[in-house]
């Protein structure tokens, strides 16, 4: 057997070889695996860092059992909180920088965030200094807008985002936090006064 049929033979051989060569296919899955486990291996040890560098951050308000007379409730999901201003620059200490749902109620004594299976956060009525409407925070971007409340802790200023499962509740939200922090502002003015 020769000419053309041998020349076919071999050259459907040679074909066949560099489709089945698994081998090869597998150490560049294995390859790509790792170079995945070293970037999420990364990812964790920057994170780690940020929470080493944000250990001095004062410890947050203990939780009360009620936030006092009601003013404003909702539920929606809590996106983080960054420095004030500093949209990117993400707390992650004393849990602060992963998201989750949230059930907001805004009382009389301050904002209460109850965030299932996540540490709860309480911003006393005289640490809230306001809030506003914006895209985006801890460098998420949310198209359909976020609620941003400022708050400080112990001196640190800080800005926490959320939105609302019904995104058009935010305006009646950052009415309500501007108006408690501002009533607050000035009770506390008129009892420093002599």
């Amino acid at each position: 057997m020769s000419g053309p049929t041998t020349t076919a033979l071999t050259l459907l051989a040679q074909e066949k070889a560099r489709v089945t060569d698994w081998p090869s296919y597998i150490g560049w899955a294995v390859g790509l695996l790792i170079v995945i486990g070293l970037i999420y291996w990364l990812m964790r040890q920057g994170w780690n860092w940020r929470r080493t560098l944000q250990s001095g951050l004062p410890a947050l308000p203990a939780v009360p059992a009620d936030a006092g007379p009601v003013i404003l409730e909702t539920s929606g999901r809590y996106h983080g909180t960054t420095t004030a201003g500093n949209w990117l620059d993400r707390i992650v200490a004393h849990g602060l920088g992963t998201r989750s749902r949230a059930d907001l109620t805004l009382g009389e004594r301050g904002l209460l965030v109850l965030r299932p299976g996540d540490v709860d956060l309480w911003i006393p009525a005289e640490d809230l200094t306001g809030a506003r409407t914006d895209s985006g925070i801890a460098g998420k971007v949310v198209p359909a807008g976020l609620l941003v409340v400022t708050w400080t802790l112990q001196g640190t200023a800080l800005d926490s985002g959320f939105r609302a499962d019904h995104p058009d509740e935010h305006a009646a939200w950052v009415e309500a936090v501007n108006e408690l922090a501002t009533r607050t502002t000035k009770t506390k003015t008129e009892e420093a006064a002599p």
